[in-house]
């Protein structure tokens, strides 16, 4: 049985590989780029999205927002993000489950380069769904907020972090990018002595506590070692328990558009789509597996 799956996988489009991706015109699901990056109108940068936007589906991805943030956004930033989704018209529009802006004395706002966690509070909910209410008001339609891969965490807490973003999600009316990477990350970095179970256990109370449609895409990505901490850098193949928790989250929530983020230490094209490749295997599995349960469901009397 030759089935394809509705739900596509696609990669993260950097400049590197710019030349390489129009010369080629790979066949992948979609691309996604870094929204800050295609601000401008009138750069290089700007044309090359342009033009690949007239062949594929574009995800938009930012690190600007600072959702988590208390200080409320910047005006400015959100403008420059409305302006470029009229522009390019995505598919979806995504930023992360983090702050980056406070106030610093008598210097006014300052905004950090990290993406900062926040502790999973009823207050810091509060926060969350005004500032991204305020935003898909703006661009006047939904957007998905990321689960951070993070290196701290707070003991003052009202939720997990699944029943966090089920709360985001029904509030707001925003959706869930759902970076199993991160997962990983913070399971190993929090010592648990299997990962992967972890992994699976968040993933499984998400689903008690999320529908499936609340779901817009999956981030897939590579992750290193460094001085005794797992680095969600982006900078390599996706590890193979990372594989299988995609896998079961796939048994969970069916299949989903899939993205392979791929940001340091870049190979050639052609190893990204291979990792494309592996995530399209697995979703065009997912789709069969449906159709089998579907159509054994219209079978019973």
């Amino acid at each position: 049985m030759n089935i394809q799956s509705t739900a596509r996988a696609g990669i993260g489009l950097r400049q590197p590989h710019y030349r390489a991706f129009r010369e080629g015109w790979p066949s992948v699901g979609f691309v996604e780029v870094h929204s800050e990056n295609f601000f401008n109108p009138h750069d290089a940068a700007a044309q090359v999205l342009a033009a690949v936007r007239a062949d594929y589906a574009v995800s938009l991805h930012g690190v600007g927002l600072a959702l988590g943030s208390a200080c409320g956004l910047d005006e400015d930033h959100l403008e420059h993000l409305a302006a470029l989704v009229a522009r390019c018209q995505p598919v979806r529009v995504s930023d992360h489950a983090c702050f980056a802006r406070a106030p610093l004395g008598d210097i006014g706002i300052v905004h950090a380069n990290d993406l900062l966690p926040v502790a999973f509070t009823r207050g810091a909910l509060e926060i969350f769904v005004a500032n991204v209410q305020r935003v898909q008001d703006r661009l006047q339609q939904p957007i998905l907020v990321e689960n951070l891969s993070s290196y701290l965490d707070f003991s003052e807490r009202d939720f997990n972090e699944p029943g966090f973003f089920a709360e985001l999600t029904r509030r707001s009316g925003c959706g869930l990018l759902l970076d199993i990477n991160n997962l990983m990350v913070n399971a190993l970095n929090a010592g648990t002595e299997d990962a992967q179970v972890t992994v699976c256990a968040w993933l499984d109370e998400l689903a008690h506590g999320m529908p499936a449609a609340a779901i817009g895409e999956i981030h897939l990505a590579g992750h290193s070692r460094q001085q005794g901490l797992i680095i969600d850098d982006h900078s390599c193949v996706v590890s193979a328990p990372v594989w299988q928790a995609y896998a079961y989250a796939l048994n969970l929530f069916g299949p989903l558009p899939t993205l392979i983020e791929w940001d340091t230490e870049l190979p050639e094209l052609e190893i990204l789509l291979g990792e494309a490749a592996k995530a399209q295997d697995l979703l065009d599995a997912a789709e069969a597996r449906r159709d089998v349960v579907a159509h054994a469901t219209e079978a019973v009397p």
